[in-house]
């Protein structure tokens, strides 16, 4: 898919369908009662979460005939646009934090975010199915030759190769949050404070990006695998650097805005959301970078 001004329009309007629709129109379903305090899906209702399901299955779907004919390729940043919106919106980590002055409390906390991130995936999702049937109703022409075939039915060695990637991209996208999530350090040795959200609009995009790159240039899978390995990098710095013993630390010892390391410091939605559009952006950078090295060199 080239990059022409077309196609820039149909994502500009793609982007536009899923901030309007999910940033904005639905954000009363996710927004939470102190307007400083952090989007949580587990403050969203039963109702809500249908809601919201419905709406980025509907946005994916027409997302599709709006991009089309790469309705598949462009149809599925609809949602993930949508909730960038409420990761700008949202209140920062630091405030859930500031709100746990005990070792069991700050234990609790993380216990809650753990598994937090696979609900957003599944909103992600909900778009990516909409996008699907509306392939599928489609029924497109074949993809060109030199089109990448991101909808190939996956063969049992694509899933092994694939769970390869998704742990790859956790190790990858982990170590350059750490990296980029940073806030201005006051001195030397300290721990990592809230970063600004603009820094975590970087942070996260390029981490994935950088993640999603290095999977497709290593084992030639498309960007849902790295998308995928948002759902688990929270999870894995908890894992590491966030255990009872550290958080009773820095409970005991340290301010609430100080964390163990930078990804403890970003909200599930932004994880998912950004690292979402991060994995497709870096899936179609490494695309490009092949196209451009296949005819410098004549091939």
């Amino acid at each position: 898919m080239e990059l022409t001004s077309m196609n820039k329009l149909r994502i500009a309007a793609v982007a536009a369908l899923g901030i309007v629709v999910l940033g904005f129109l639905a954000w009363p379903l996710a927004a939470p009662a102190d307007p400083l305090s952090p989007v949580r899906a587990w403050s969203i209702s039963a109702f809500g979460t249908l809601a919201l399901l419905i709406l980025a299955f509907g946005v994916g779907f027409v997302g599709y005939f709006i991009a089309w004919p790469h309705g598949r390729e462009i149809g599925i940043l609809a949602v993930p646009f949508g909730l960038t919106i409420w990761a700008g919106r949202s209140g920062p980590m630091r405030v859930l934090t500031q709100a746990c002055r005990q070792p069991s409390e700050r234990e609790a906390l993380a216990s809650s975010l753990r598994f937090e991130p696979v609900y957003w995936l599944l909103i992600v999702a909900a778009g990516f199915a909409g996008v699907l049937l509306a392939q599928y109703l489609r029924a497109p022409s074949p993809q060109p030759a030199d089109e990448p075939a991101t909808g190939s039915r996956p063969s049992p060695s694509t899933y092994v190769t694939g769970a390869i990637a998704v742990a790859g991209s956790v190790l990858i996208s982990n170590f350059l949050l750490g990296v980029f999530a940073q806030d201005v350090a006051t001195s030397r040795n300290i721990a990592p404070t809230q970063p600004p959200v603009g820094q975590i609009v970087f942070a996260v995009v390029a981490a994935f990006a950088v993640a999603a790159f290095l999977v497709k240039k290593f084992t030639d899978l498309s960007y849902v695998w790295p998308a995928l390995a948002s759902a688990f990098v929270l999870g894995f710095a908890q894992a590491f650097y966030d255990g009872a013993q550290v958080l009773r630390q820095f409970a005991e010892t340290r301010p609430a805005t100080s964390f163990p390391h930078s990804t403890l410091t970003i909200l599930p939605v932004q994880l998912v959301a950004l690292g979402t559009l991060g994995s497709i952006l870096g899936y179609w950078l490494a695309v490009r970078y092949d196209w451009w090295r296949k005819h410098e060199s004549g091939g």
